[in-house]
C-alpha cells in the first residue's frame, strides 16, 4: 500500500487524525462566543489531547482583536481601593514612563521655582505687607497705652500693661503705697486698655491667618503655573481616555496638596548640613511617598498578537488568579497598589486559558474560585484567608476586573463524569464536551494519514525517517494497542515513543532509514523492560509452582484465560479453573466470593450458570445440587465475566465425568441463552498461554478457544501467528457453549448434554431415596 522510498518524501501531517467528532465540537466551541459555553476535552491519556488544544487554540486566537492593558493606579480619596483602567495594548507600558517622566520634572520644576528669586521676592514683599499691618497694630495700642498712663510689656504669658509715673513704670511696691481709690482707677483703666489689647491680637491673629492664606495662594499659584503645561502635555497626549484624564486631574490636585512634601524634598537637597536632622523628623518625604504616582502595569498586551492564549502548567489559586505581595519592614508586613500581580485568568481575558484538570483539583481553593469568576465575568485579586479572618484587618481591595475569556479544561473520562454528575455549576459553565476516541478505522486514507503523521514526528524531532516496512510496523503495533486489526489507536504518546526509540536503534546500527527490525526491536526492548513480573510468573509455571497442564484431560478442571494489568504493561496468564458437585441444593457456590475475592461482575457471571443450568436441565426435574467453583492458586482476586465459559464446562464435566482436553484454555463471556459473548484482552490472553505451552513443550495440539466475535480484535505477535501457519499451536472460534464443549470434551454436544442430564437425574433420584429414608 505505501509507495513512497521513506517518510522524508512524504508531506507532514497538518492537522490531527482519527477524532472527528473532537474537531467538530472543539471547532463549534472555539466559534461560539457566549457565556457558559467553555469547553471540556475529554479522553484517555495519551491521545493527542493537549497537542491539538495547543494548536487548535493558537491558531483560532490569530487574527482575532488584541485586549487592552490593564493598569492599577492609586486611589486619592480612598487608598485601600486602587483603581483599575484599560488602555489599548501597548498604550499601558507607554502611559507608565509618561507618568515617571511627569512626576521627574514636576518635581524638579517644583523645586526649581521654589528657589526661583522671583518667589521669594514675592513671597517677602507678602509678608513684609503684613508685617508692616501688624507692627502698625502694635504701635497705635502703644500709643493708646501711654495715653492712659501705662506701658505694654510682652511676656510669655501674653502682654500686660504696667502703670507709668514720671514716665517711667511703676513699681510693686509703689503700687501698693497708692491710696485705693487710685489703685482702683489704675485697675479700671488696665481693664479698659486689656480689652483693646485682646482686640489688637485678634486682629494681628486675622492678619497671621489671612497672610498664611495668601502664601498658600501664591505657593498654589506658583506650583500650578509650573506644573500645569507639563500635565497638560500629557493630557493633550491622552485625551480620547477619559479615565486617564480623571486620574491626571486627581494626581495635579495631590501634588498641590502636599508640595510640602516636595518643598521639604528641596530642603533635603540644599541643606546638606542638616539633611541628617531633617531625616529624623516627622513629616520628612520618603521615596516611598511618591509610589502613589506610579503605574502598576497589571496586564501587559503589548507583545500579544492576536487573542492571548494562555497554558497554566500550574494553575494554584495565586497563579490563575493573581495575588497582593508584601514586604517586610521594621517587624511587619507592608504592601501598596504596584504589589498587585496579576493571575492567568487576567493574562488570558479577551482570550483562551487551557488548564489541566487533574492538576486544577489539587489546589482546594482554585475550582469555586474559577467557578465564582465565569458565573461574575469579572475576577477579583484577593488573597487566600482574608474572607477566613475572625478579626477584619486593613489590608487592599483592588477594583475587580472585568474578564471575558473561553476556560479549556484537559481531563480524563472519570473527572468529566464527576464533575457532570455531582457539580450543576459545571453543567451551566462547561456546555460543549470535547471527546477524543481511542481508536479510528484502518482505512486506507487513515494508513496514509498515519504515514504522514509518522513523517510530522520524524522532521520536528530529528529523527531517522522510516521506509514502508518501518511505517507498516508501526501500524501495525497501532492496531495491537487498538486491540482490533480493523482499527488503528489514538493513542499517539505511545506511538511516539515507538518512533523514538526506533530512531534510536537505527542512529546506533548507523542506518539510513528505519526498518520494521528496528522497529520490531524498540517493542521488544520496551517489553523487556517491563516484563518482569510476566517473567516470574511463567517461571514458576516451568518449574510447576503455578499449576497448569498442557497436556492431557482431566475432569472438572478447565484451563481458563486472564489478563494482568501492571501499571505499565499488560500481559496474559493462564488460570486453572476447577469444578465439584455433590449431593444437595445450595446450588453453584461461587468460592471467590465466599472468600471476598471476587468482584461484581464475576458474582453476577456465576448466577447466570445458575440460570443455564435451570433453563437446559431441569425443566422436567428438580437440580439436586450442590457444586464450588474456584480459581486455583487466586491470591489477588478476580473481576470480570471472561471466565464463564470455562466455569460452566468444568462444572458440566464433574457432573458428568466427562474429561476435558488440558492442551486447550477457553475464554469466554456467556449468557442464559448459552451464547458466547465477546470479552477483552483475547490477543494477550493467548499470547500467555502460547507463552506457557512453549516452556512446558508445544504438542501440535494445543491452542485457545474464543468467542468467533473476538476474531477481529486478533492482533498477535509474529511469534504466534508463525506457529498457528506451522500447526504448533491453533486457535478455535465458538458462537455458541455447545461449540465449545465439542472443542474441549471431543464428543459431540447432544451425546454431552445427555450425560450430563443422565447424570443430573441420578443424583435426583438419589437425593429422593435418601429423603425417603429418613422419613
Amino acid at each position: 500500500m505505501f509507495s513512497f522510498r521513506s517518510t522524508e518524501d512524504l508531506e507532514p501531517l497538518s492537522d490531527i487524525i482519527g477524532q472527528e467528532r473532537a474537531v467538530k465540537a472543539m471547532e463549534f466551541g472555539l466559534k461560539i462566543d457566549h457565556k457558559g459555553y467553555n469547553i471540556f476535552m475529554t479522553g484517555l491519556t495519551g491521545t493527542g489531547k493537549t497537542s491539538y488544544a495547543r494548536a487548535v487554540v493558537k491558531k483560532a486566537a490569530v487574527g482575532k482583536p488584541i485586549p487592552d492593558d490593564i493598569l492599577y493606579v492609586y486611589n486619592f480619596t480612598r487608598p485601600e481601593k486602587p483603581i483599575a483602567i484599560n488602555l489599548p495594548a501597548g498604550k499601558g507600558s507607554e502611559f507608565s514612563k509618561d507618568m515617571e517622566k511627569l512626576i521627574a520634572e514636576v518635581r524638579r520644576e517644583i523645586i526649581r521655582v521654589f528657589d526661583d528669586e522671583n518667589f521669594e521676592n514675592q513671597k517677602q514683599a507678602l509678608i513684609d505687607r503684613y508685617q508692616r499691618a501688624s507692627m502698625g497694630l502694635f504701635e497705635k495700642l502703644d500709643e493708646t497705652a501711654k495715653a492712659e498712663g501705662f506701658t505694654l510689656q510682652r511676656t510669655p504669658q501674653g502682654i500686660i500693661t504696667i502703670p507709668l509715673r514720671d514716665g517711667k513704670p511703676m513699681s510693686q511696691e509703689e503700687f501698693e503705697d497708692l491710696s485705693d481709690e487710685e489703685r482702683k482707677a489704675l485697675e479700671e483703666k488696665g481693664r479698659t486698655l486689656q480689652g483693646r489689647i485682646d482686640e489688637t491680637l485678634r486682629k494681628v491673629r486675622a492678619l497671621d491667618k489671612q497672610a498664611r492664606e495668601e502664601l498658600a495662594h501664591l505657593e498654589r499659584d506658583t506650583a500650578l503655573a509650573t506644573i500645569n503645561p507639563l500635565f497638560e502635555e500629557v493630557a493633550v497626549k491622552y485625551a480620547e481616555f477619559a479615565e486617564i484624564i480623571s486620574y491626571l486631574k486627581s494626581v495635579k490636585e495631590d501634588i498641590i496638596k502636599n508640595l510640602s512634601v516636595f518643598r521639604t524634598e528641596r530642603r533635603e537637597k540644599t541643606d546638606g548640613d542638616s539633611q541628617q536632622i531633617l531625616n529624623l523628623a516627622p513629616n520628612v518625604p520618603h521615596e516611598d511617598f511618591f509610589l502613589r504616582y506610579r503605574v502598576n502595569i497589571f496586564v501587559d498586551n503589548r507583545a500579544t498578537k492576536g487573542a492571548p492564549v494562555i497554558f497554566e502548567t500550574n494553575p494554584t489559586y495565586y497563579n490563575l488568579f493573581g495575588k497582593i505581595e508584601g514586604k517586610a519592614q521594621f517587624g511587619a508586613i507592608t504592601t501598596d497598589f504596584t504589589m498587585i500581580k496579576s493571575g492567568a485568568i487576567h493574562r488570558a481575558s479577551g482570550g483562551y486559558l487551557v488548564l489541566q484538570a487533574a492538576d486544577l483539583f489539587k489546589d482546594p481553593y482554585a475550582w469555586d474560585t474559577l467557578k465564582r469568576t465565569l458565573k461574575n465575568s469579572e475576577a477579583r485579586v484577593e488573597n487566600i484567608g482574608e474572607q477566613y479572618r475572625t478579626v477584619p484587618t486593613v489590608t487592599l481591595k483592588p477594583e475587580p476586573i472585568p474578564v471575558r475569556v473561553k476556560v479549556i479544561l484537559i481531563g480524563t473520562p472519570y473527572i468529566y463524569s464527576l464533575l457532570n454528575a455531582y457539580d450543576e455549576d459545571f453543567r451551566k459553565l462547561f456546555k460543549i464536551k470535547v471527546d477524543f476516541d481511542v481508536e479510528m478505522d484502518r482505512t486506507p486514507e487513515n494508513l496514509k494519514r498515519y504515514a504522514a503523521f509518522i513523517c510530522h514526528i520524524c522532521q520536528n524531532e530529528g529523527l531517522i525517517h522510516f521506509d514502508p516496512t518501518g511505517v507498516a510496523r508501526v501500524v501495525d503495533y497501532s492496531s495491537r494497542l487498538a486491540e482490533d486489526k480493523k482499527k488503528l489507536s489514538t493513542r499517539f504518546n505511545e506511538i511516539v515513543e515507538v518512533l523514538y526509540e526506533a530512531s534510536a536503534w537505527a542512529a546506533i546500527d548507523g542506518s539510513a532509514s528505519v526498518t520494521r527490525d528496528y522497529v520490531d526491536k524498540a517493542i521488544e526492548q520496551k517489553v523487556y523492560r517491563s516484563n518482569r513480573v510476566e517473567e516470574k510468573l511463567f517461571s514458576m509455571i516451568e518449574r510447576g509452582e503455578i499449576l497448569v497442564d498442557t497436556r492431557g484431560a482431566a475432569v472438572g478442571q478447565i484451563n481458563g484465560l486472564s489478563v494482568l494489568d501492571v501499571g505499565d504493561y499488560i500481559f496474559g496468564q493462564p488460570s486453572r479453573i476447577t469444578a465439584r458437585t455433590y449431593l444437595g441444593d445450595e446450588g453453584v457456590i461461587n468460592i471467590e466470593r465466599e472468600a471476598k475475592m471476587s468482584g461484581h461482575i464475576h458474582d453476577k457471571a456465576v448466577m447466570i450458570l445458575t440460570g443455564y443450568l435451570g433453563e437446559r436441565y431441569a425443566k422436567d426435574m428438580p437440580l439436586t445440587i450442590s457444586a464450588s467453583i474456584a480459581f486455583e492458586q487466586n491470591y489477588g482476586g478476580i473481576e470480570g465475566d471472561s471466565a464463564t465459559c470455562a466455569e460452566l464446562i468444568a462444572l458440566l464435566s464433574s457432573i458428568s465425568g466427562i474429561p476435558i482436553r488440558q492442551d486447550l484454555a477457553i475464554t469466554g463471556s456467556l449468557n442464559q441463552h448459552g451464547h458466547v459473548q465477546p470479552v477483552g484482552g483475547t490477543t494477550y490472553k493467548i499470547e500467555g498461554f502460547y507463552h506457557a505451552c512453549k516452556i512446558k513443550g508445544l504438542t501440535g495440539t494445543q491452542g485457545v478457544v474464543i468467542p468467533c466475535q473476538n476474531i477481529d480484535n486478533l492482533m498477535l505477535k509474529p511469534e504466534v501467528v508463525e506457529a498457528v501457519e506451522q500447526g504448533k499451536f491453533h486457535i478455535y472460534s465458538a458462537e455458541t457453549i455447545d461449540d465449545a464443549i465439542e472443542i474441549m470434551t471431543g464428543i459431540s454436544a447432544e451425546e454431552f448434554h445427555k450425560k450430563v442430564k443422565a447424570s443430573l437425574k441420578k443424583m435426583a433420584e438419589t437425593a429422593r431415596e435418601f429423603m425417603d429414608e429418613e422419613k
